[in-house]
């Protein structure tokens, strides 16, 4: 008698492995036929499946099977087929006049234009100003009326499209820099925190009111030619209205030293061109001056 018949209890049908655990022991049972089957089933299948689809990695790209399948190149024809459907409206808002269109809020291409701007400022603008467009420190707020460089539409096509100090030609102007006036060791410590102190009173309490009126001194000698006598900030050079408790960086005493110790030289990078085509700077223009901040053209 073999082994195996050996392993056979009486009364059962059959034979045990041979092992046991606290008087457990284990049948050796055939695994059924309809499980083996499916389990063949399923390798044919996967051999079939690395074959005809995209399957197995290599150095810099997959397999891309016989039947050359790509969920890449499904999405980027539907994106082709979505980009020729709205090929005409496009056109349409590339070539219209921007203040015209700002002002005619009930035409179909001013609708068309601030839903797509909507995704456009999502996918493109969303991470720095954040999702409501509401800013973040250091990112200006796109929903109330304090704009750096302007908030008419063409303002914010320019700021859209050539972007805030980032030069791409000569005759390129937003490139203004406020002086590290600390770090440069252009004003002392004790003219810094003189200075601060004079900020901080235009639009609230300043540390140390002492110091305040020796501040006004040296802001207007060394402040004002940028941010105006009142502090009020002047557009064309992007100098912040300082009087308004509206603040980039932070409005206490802390973040406002920083800044004219060591400046700030926030930038944005152009998107016009290589980013986004005429006809998305159009509609995010129109979608962010639609906000609620936007200014009339003058």
């Amino acid at each position: 008698m073999s082994d195996n018949k050996k392993n056979i209890k009486p009364g059962h049908d059959y034979e045990t492995t041979g092992h046991s655990w606290d008087g457990i022991e284990e049948y050796n049972k055939p695994l059924p036929k309809w499980w083996l089957w499916t389990f063949y089933a399923c390798i044919v299948w996967g051999i079939g499946y690395t074959i005809a689809y995209p399957a197995w990695p290599g150095i810099h790209s997959a397999t891309s099977g016989i039947l050359r399948f790509s969920t890449r190149g499904e999405v980027a024809q539907e994106i082709a087929r979505v980009e020729q459907a709205n090929a005409p409206i496009n056109q349409e808002l590339a070539n219209a006049d921007l203040v015209a269109l700002s002002q005619d809020t009930g035409s179909d291409l001013h609708r068309y234009a601030g839903n797509a701007g909507a995704a456009i400022f999502r996918s493109w603008c969303a991470q720095c100003h954040g999702d409501g467009a509401a800013g973040n420190k250091g990112y200006p707020n796109l929903l109330d009326d304090d704009w750096l460089w302007g908030g008419s539409v063409e303002e914010i096509y320019t700021s859209v499209h050539t972007g805030i100090r980032q030069p791409t030609d000569e005759d390129y102007v937003r490139t203004s820099e406020m002086p590290a006036f600390g770090r440069d060791e252009l004003l002392d410590k004790p003219q810094i925190a003189a200075v601060v102190n004079y900020v901080m009173s235009l639009s609230e309490e300043p540390r140390d009111p002492a110091l305040v009126e020796d501040g006004a001194q040296v802001f207007a000698d060394n402040c004002a030619a940028c941010h105006g006598d009142d502090g009020t900030g002047d557009r064309t050079q992007g100098a912040p209205n300082l009087a308004d408790s509206i603040w980039l960086y932070g409005g206490d005493y802390e973040a406002i030293h920083e800044t004219v110790w060591n400046a700030r030289y926030g930038q944005m990078p152009p998107m016009g061109g290589a980013d986004l085509s005429e006809a998305e700077v159009r509609a995010v223009v129109l979608y962010v001056h639609g906000l609620g901040g936007g200014e009339a053209s003058e």
